[in-house]
């Protein structure tokens, strides 16, 4: 699926809403992710906590946002764009692609969560083909 110049400009607008909530955005994702799915653990073994106020949860968590935020400004072509990304989780750490499935989900439960009102139908069908798009992008290096 690809995303219209319309699904990107939705895509660009509700993220500017999340980019002022990185921190609790992300944590909330990874948390979930690791609690729904916790084969998700194996990444993590080396924290010591991995509960939903963890300082390893938060930091990756926003990290993990920050980057999607990222990959907003580079929409228009995401492969290019995160090339490098791909790269890392590929050859350094190594990360099963399908986690970033899993993730993306979480995700867009904890989206649809924290910002009912702007989590439009509109909004969760461009997100959810971003955050496609954007899986497809880092697994790009695993092929």
């Amino acid at each position: 699926m690809s995303l219209s110049d319309k699904d990107k400009e939705v895509v660009r607008l509700f993220w500017a809403k999340v980019a002022g909530n990185t921190e609790a955005v992300g944590s909330n994702a990874v948390f979930r992710m690791l609690t729904v799915y916790p084969q998700t653990k194996t990444y993590f073994a080396h924290w010591k906590d991995l509960g939903p106020g963890s300082v390893n949860v938060r930091k990756h968590g926003k990290t993990i946002v920050n980057g999607i935020g990222e990959a907003v400004m580079k929409i228009d072509d995401l492969q290019k764009g995160l090339l490098s990304l791909s790269e890392l989780h590929a050859f350094q750490l190594r990360v099963d692609p399908v986690n970033f499935k899993i993730l993306n989900h979480c995700l867009l439960v904890v989206l649809a969560i924290t910002f009912p009102a702007e989590f439009t139908p509109e909004a969760h069908v461009a997100v959810d083909k971003f955050l496609a798009a954007l899986a497809r992008a880092l697994a790009d290096k695993y092929r």
